[in-house]
This record gives structure tokens, C-alpha cells and sequence, in this order.
């Protein structure tokens, strides 16, 4: 399809990934007048959604010559939020009563979002603009002095290839290279966790309380003779409602080769495997820049707003490096930014200015005791332990709020909508057993939401059941 004209300017832009960030990238570049291609290694459109049972034969993902799998799905795996609040702005994911194949719930399983977002690329018609079985080799400036990019790929059947673009956007996501804590004895991260039934009848320590190690620890908790958490948080001060074999400690102080692992109340426990549930490494191993744009322990920089490297803007950006943040909106509200600055109908501050923001917001962080990993940590401090140190006048640093709400003042679009907020900042509490199932705290924003739905057409929103 072509672009729609613009009377500003038209650029030639890659987009890395074709999961949940790169879709509405690409939609957002082509609504803007650009030409897009998007390069997606995988045979479909979904990124992080799309599932798979298998799993990398280096269950700790160390060896780096080992078969990559880039799933992170787990069989069992749920939402976290409710269905309304994770969805683009102008594309709501409600339920299709129309298709039985579809999961109705409030909180719906990883086939659904799946779903959800070969419905989005559908309706806008994004797969035409994709490259798939396509793995990108090398990001580079085209040339010395150069606003070029070039981009070397490779497709499956081995054909190798370079293309020149005026700009490329990085959407590979943030969920494929493990974050370890380095202790002997067998072990797994939860990249490669999918099933309970390797672990039926064992002890079992799962090392990490947020969203997959909640999740994965109550999964296990269904066939293992008992399951441990280490949490670093309060947490552990919380017992299952519904598992008895389930149990939740301070973090590990120290791990012995006879299997022993003695965690920091003195507690031990004989453990058969533990499982890492402690998150992933930011990775572009195919982005040079000559080492201007750097990752150190997890902070991606010098990066202006999370977004733009202040010498290599705007012909280089970044969409979706932010974590605990309502994804798919964040998405959406970064590509505006990032299509507007492109067609020239937004500017940028120069890059002097821009640098100075991003040094006076590292040395925040320092100040702050916030360690670098933390950098691109979106969310509410009042409901993050951390964080809790943390005056009012402060949050700013780390409030997803205020970051829409100053994106969306850079590009002229609207921010995060009340009933949107309001959701995520309730489902952010719950961390009861059935707390998917068991909801009845936010009827009035669901009828907001679904008030805002219908402003789209018919095509775009089903009723609610």
C-alpha cells in the first residue's frame, strides 16, 4: 500500500520486529506519509506472544554458540491486566463473541493476545510491509558523517542483502537474553519454563516474586512436593491462600553443591532445581554504533527520554525499552513521537540539550540510590518497594503517567486515558491466587472504557459479555 502524501517529509524507515511494539511502529510511520519496512525473523507477526514448547538445550541460555529460542511463553501463562487496559488506543481488545475459539476472560491466556495482534495487523494491513524469515545481521550508519542507515539481513533460505533507510526504529523487545543470579546446582531460567512436569514431586526454588515468578511458582506448585520463593520484597512475609506447599522467603544468602540453599533468615532448604525468574538483558547484537549507544548492567544509553541516542537522532530510536509500564500504549504513544520527529512536524531539542537531559537524569537515579538497572523501570512508587524512599515531587523519575502525558505534549496526541491508569494501577496490587478470576473492584472504569470503545467502528470492537 502506498503511504498517504504528507507535506512535510517522507522518510525510507526500517523497523526491527514485528511483535507487539513494531506492528503499531509501523502503522504509526505509514499513517505519518513514511515508507516502511519491518524485518521479522520469525514466520509470523507477535514477537514475545508467539508460543512455542520448545526450549534451548542450555537451560540457563550461557553458551553462546547454543540454538536460540526466542519464545519466553510459558504453557499456562495469563495476563497480568485486564484485557481493556492493554490494548492500543484506537484498537480495543475486547472479547469476539462471534468466534468460540476466542478466551472471553477479563484476563485472557497468551493465545489470545496472539490473537489479538494478527487482528491489529490485519485490520491495518501491516503483514505487507514485513520481511519475515528475515534475521537482521548488522544496523550501521551508512557512512562517516552519514544520516543513512544501513541494514544487512539475511533470509532463511540463506540469501544475504543490505538495503540503505533513512532512519530505523528498534523494536526486538527485551525478553530473550536471561538475567542470572550466579549460584551452583541445576538450574533453568524461566525462558526456558513452559510445562510443571519436569518438576513433579520435587523441591523446587524459584528465584524472583514478580509477574513470571508468581506465576510460575503456583504452576509448579501443582505437580512439585513443594515450591520456595526468594523474593527480594516484603513479599515473603505472604504465604499461598490456595497452595500448602507453597512457601515464600527472603532472598537466597548462599547455595551448597550438595543441593542445600540457605536463605538470609537462616531458613534451609534441600532443593532438587531452581528456577531464575529474574528477568532479561537488553541485547542488540546486531546495532553499531561505534560504541556510542552502549548496555551497562541493563541501562541502554545515552538514550534522550528512553528513545532517541542524542547523536544518532532522529535516524535511530528505540521503541519499548521501558518495563513495568502498560506495554502496548507505551508502544503506541512512543511511535507517534518517534513518526512525528521523523516527518519533521516535531523537533527535537539539540543534541546538546538532549545530552544534558540525559545526564541530569542518570545523576537523579544516582542521587537517589536507583542503580542503573533500574533506568528504564516505569511505575508508580507507592506500589514498588524499592521505590518507597522515594519523596512525591520524585516519582516523576519513574511515573509512567507523567511520561505519557509528556509524550503525548511533544506530538500533539492524547495520553493515557483516567479509566486506562486506573485499571493498571489496581491489577499492579493484586497478587492474590485467583485475583484473574476474582474481580469486582473496577465496574465503573469498565463502563468507562467500554464508553471510549465505542467511539471506533463496528469492525473494531465487539460488545462485552
Amino acid at each position: 500500500m502506498t503511504p498517504p502524501p504528507n507535506s512535510i517529509g517522507s522518510r525510507n524507515v526500517a523497523v526491527i520486529g514485528a511483535g507487539a511494539a513494531g506492528l503499531v511502529a509501523a502503522r504509526e510511520l505509514r499513517r505519518e506519509g513514511h515508507t516502511v519496512t519491518v524485518f521479522e525473523r520469525q514466520k509470523q507477526v507477535g514477537g514475545l506472544w508467539v508460543y512455542t514448547p520448545n526450549v534451548e538445550p542450555d537451560s540457563l541460555n550461557i553458551n553462546p554458540d547454543r540454538t536460540i529460542v526466542h519464545s519466553s511463553i510459558y504453557q499456562s501463562l495469563r495476563t497480568n491486566l485486564p484485557r481493556e487496559c492493554m490494548g492500543y488506543s484506537d484498537f480495543p481488545f475486547v472479547t469476539r463473541p462471534d468466534d468460540e475459539s476466542r478466551d472471553p476472560r477479563r484476563y485472557p491466556d497468551h493465545r489470545e493476545v496472539m490473537r489479538y495482534l494478527q487482528d491489529f495487523a490485519k485490520e491495518f494491513d501491516i503483514n505487507e510491509m514485513i520481511r519475515f524469515e528475515t534475521e537482521v545481521l548488522c544496523v550501521e550508519p551508512a557512512a562517516e558523517n552519514s544520516r543513512e542507515w544501513r541494514v544487512q539481513f539475511r533470509s532463511s533460505n540463506g540469501v544475504s542483502g543490505e538495503d540503505i533507510f533513512d532512519a530505523v526504529v528498534v523494536c526486538n523487545g527485551h525478553f530473550t537474553e536471561p538475567r542470572l543470579a550466579h549460584i551452583p546446582g541445576k538450574q533453568i531460567h524461566s525462558h526456558n519454563y513452559r510445562v510443571p512436569d519436569p518438576f513433579k514431586d520435587q523441591v523446587v526454588i524459584v528465584i524472583g516474586n514478580q509477574s513470571s515468578g508468581s506465576d510460575i511458582s503456583r504452576d509448579i506448585a501443582t505437580l512439585a512436593k513443594e515450591v520456595h520463593i526468594a523474593a527480594k520484597s516484603d513479599a515473603y512475609e505472604k504465604e499461598s491462600s490456595i497452595y500448602s506447599n507453597l512457601h515464600i522467603h527472603p532472598t537466597i544468602d548462599r547455595v551448597y553443591s550438595d543441593g542445600s540453599v540457605v536463605f538470609q533468615d537462616g531458613k534451609v532448604v534441600f532443593a532438587d532445581a531452581i528456577v531464575h525468574c529474574t528477568g532479561y538483558k537488553y541485547c542488540f547484537p546486531f546495532l553499531e554504533t561505534n560504541g556510542y549507544v552502549t548496555v551497562e548492567d541493563n541501562r541502554v544509553g545515552p538514550l534522550y527520554k528512553h528513545i532517541f541516542p542524542p547523536a544518532l537522532a532522529p535516524g535511530l530510536s528505540f521503541i519499548g525499552l521501558p518495563s513495568m509500564a502498560l506495554q502496548f500504549f507505551m508502544f503506541e504513544i512512543q511511535s507517534k513521537w518517534v513518526t512525528s520527529v521523523l516527518s519533521g512536524r516535531v523537533k527535537l531539542p539539540s543534541e546538546d540539550n538532549m545530552m544534558e537531559d540525559v545526564i541530569a537524569f542518570y545523576a537523579k537515579l544516582k542521587s537517589l540510590g536507583i542503580p542503573k538497572r533500574f533506568t528504564h523501570f516505569l511505575t508508580d512508587p507507592q506500589w514498588t518497594p524499592m521505590f518507597e524512599k522515594l519523596k512525591p515531587h520524585e516519582a516523576v523519575l519513574i511515573s509512567q503517567s507523567e511520561y505519557f502525558n509528556w509524550i503525548a505534549e511533544q506530538c500533539g496526541c492524547s495520553s493515557i486515558e483516567h479509566w486506562r491508569e486506573e485499571q493498571y494501577n489496581i491489577a499492579i496490587k493484586k497478587d492474590e491466587d485467583t485475583f484473574r478470576d476474582d474481580w469486582d473492584d473496577d465496574d465503573q472504569l469498565i463502563q468507562e472504557a467500554y464508553r471510549d470503545f465505542a467511539k471506533f467502528k463496528p469492525t473494531k470492537v465487539c460488545c462485552s459479555t
